[in-house]
């Protein structure tokens, strides 16, 4: 009596266990594709493309606007077509966002073709195609005189190798230094590219030897003057019975270039002394 009973049980629970099956497989599953449930997806805005269509330039493309179960992952595939965005053909490795031009493209467009996917399936969406590419733009050629075109004052920030800063005035107030100074004031005029006056040029002035007066870097103006106060130190005068001129260096310089390089001058001028 038991073992015919067990074998019913089992029958039946066989029977139970392969229909829960077909309904889960009915739940859960697309019929005959093995897949999980869901939407493939669908692109409702096709993808576009944005930036400059030049040599050297970089395009960045959109995926679109898709719809579908989520979460959808999207793959590009950039295209090179003729001028009127047909007969288009997969560009090589061009496989990400981002595209760089090439030289290989000048006289084409491009679309880029958008691959959406996910549980449910794939489907992709190409984009429209740009203008047609053109060359690269030609960078200015830089002067050889390292001069900017025109006249008038020019900005040192304008001025390469091999043009020179040119100290060329110079003046202190006072004119002539007693042993009591305090303040002495030096103005340096700067210039380049024949005389042209240089705005935006660091002047520094030192009295030498050092700890006459303190040390001080001013730019210069729109007129290319700079205006550079010291203020008397204790080894001022350096030689108190004897010293009849005060030496002090001049030098010139474009901001970021190394010192004594670039575009930079330098130079020993004396103001004259009346101790007694």
């Amino acid at each position: 009596m038991d073992k015919p009973n067990r074998l019913k049980r089992r029958a039946l629970t066989a029977i139970v266990i392969a229909a829960l099956a077909t309904v889960i497989g009915a739940v859960f599953a697309a019929p005959g594709t093995g897949l999980a449930a869901g939407t493939a997806p669908k692109n409702n805005t096709e993808p576009a493309i944005s930036g400059t269509p030049q040599q050297g330039q970089t395009l960045t493309a959109d995926h679109g606007d898709w719809s579908g179960t989520t979460p959808i992952s999207y793959s590009y595939q950039w295209q090179r077509c003729n001028p009127a965005g047909n007969n288009c053909a997969g560009i090589s490795g061009a496989n990400s966002r981002l595209y760089d031009l090439k030289s290989q493209d000048v006289g084409h467009s491009l679309r880029v073709r958008v691959t959406a996917k996910n549980s449910a399936g794939s489907t992709a969406a190409v984009s429209n195609a740009t203008g047609t590419v053109l060359p690269a733009t030609a960078p200015t050629p830089k002067p050889t005189t390292g001069c900017p075109a025109g006249s008038g004052a020019v900005n040192v920030a304008d001025l390469s190798s091999p043009a020179r800063l040119i100290i060329d005035s110079f003046t202190s107030s006072p004119s002539v230094l007693t042993k009591q100074v305090g303040t002495l004031t030096i103005r340096v005029h700067i210039s380049a590219c024949s005389g042209r006056a240089v705005t935006g040029a660091l002047v520094y002035a030192a009295a030498v030897p050092f700890n006459q007066f303190t040390v001080s870097e001013v730019q210069t103006d729109s007129t290319g003057w700079a205006t550079i106060p010291e203020q008397q130190q204790n080894g001022y005068p350096a030689n108190p019975g004897r010293q009849t001129q005060l030496t002090v260096f001049l030098r010139a310089r474009k901001a970021g270039e190394p010192q004594g390089q670039g575009v930079s001058t330098s130079k020993l001028v004396a103001f004259p002394i009346r101790l007694h």
